[in-house]
């Protein structure tokens, strides 16, 4: 069972419905842009034949560009989308199923970091005040703040936290919490299960301890940590430093003399050019640390490598 499979699995959707304006809405692909084997190609529309309902049929995206991480990984390829027609709206995210689907841009990591930050400060701002200093315990909390040196925390699951001014900071200790700051030197912290964790601006610090935590970076200098099994991290400003100690997690780094290092077994890890990777492996005896530098060695920029038993970089398949 896939990671969307198993999410959909637990999540109950709500009844069809039919739009009359297109939604605009996001949707991550694999390399080949494909979504369960379903060839897309942008500019194309297409549309689904028969009953549409979230989870089980018809052509699926989220409004929330944070959302997708629930059911693709960081290194996905994303787009725009437009969806029109029959539609059924989950219960638990914004994830919307529709009779019609266009394929309207292909969009880079950064522009779902900044697009996803702008989402969660449009839908916070309403629900709470914009205050520099803000508290929250409760199921779902939202909290957004534009001012400089803001401070958010939430306790409770499923919270969302925006910030806009520099060196803000955001904390949040509830599962499935999304935290996102654009402003400059940021700092984001969550402990919670399968957080996610995105910053546009440079200098960015964010760090996850929870399991299966995605933290996405796009501003230059950011640095990204986690602890939990099976953590994703990814960053595309130039001179990032990723690091994870939690088993099975991917580092990705795009922009040049970027640093990946992971403490833990079988992980992966990728970087830009000028950039350095250290991946642990152990040698049945002892764990020991393997290094490689892009351009050396024939280690190639944004491929993702793993390490043998022996120490050697080869390249991770899937």
């Amino acid at each position: 069972m896939t990671q969307a499979e198993q999410h959909d699995a637990t999540q109950a959707p709500a009844e069809t419905t039919t739009t009359a304006a297109p939604i605009r809405a996001y949707k991550a692909f694999d390399q080949n842009m494909q979504c369960r084997g379903f060839q897309f190609k942008v500019g194309q529309t297409y549309e689904h034949d028969g009953p549409v309902k979230a989870c089980e049929s018809g052509f699926h995206a989220c409004e929330n560009p944070l959302d997708v991480w629930s059911y693709y990984p960081l290194d996905s390829r994303y787009a725009v989308v437009e969806l029109g027609g029959d539609v059924s709206r989950h219960d638990s995210d914004s994830k919307i199923a529709a009779a019609r689907i266009t394929i309207s841009a292909e969009i880079a990591l950064p522009q779902i970091i900044s697009d996803g930050v702008a989402y969660l400060m449009e839908l916070c701002k309403d629900a709470f005040a914009l205050k520099p200093e803000a508290e929250a315990s409760g199921y779902g909390s939202q909290l957004a703040a534009s001012g400089d040196c803001s401070q958010l925390a939430a306790s409770g699951d499923c919270s969302k936290l925006a910030a806009s001014g520099d060196c803000s900071q955001l904390a949040a200790s509830g599962y499935d919490s999304q935290l996102a700051a654009s402003g400059d030197c940021s700092k984001l912290a969550a402990s919670g299960y399968d957080s996610k964790l995105a910053a546009s601006g440079p200098d960015s610090k964010l760090a996850a301890s929870g399991d299966c935590s995605k933290l996405a970076a796009s501003g230059y200098g950011s640095k990204l940590a986690a602890s939990g099994y099976d953590s994703q991290l990814a960053a595309s400003g130039y001179g990032s430093k990723l690091a994870a100690s939690g088993d099975c997690s991917k580092l990705a780094a795009s922009g040049e003399n970027c640093v990946c290092v992971a403490a833990s077994l079988g992980s992966t890890a990728q970087a830009g050019a000028g950039g350095a990777i250290a991946l642990t492996y152990s040698d049945g005896e002892r764990y020991r640390i393997a290094v490689a530098y892009v351009g050396e060695d024939g280690i190639e920029p944004n491929v993702d490598y793993r390490v043998t038993d022996a120490g050697e970089f080869v390249k991770a398949q899937g």
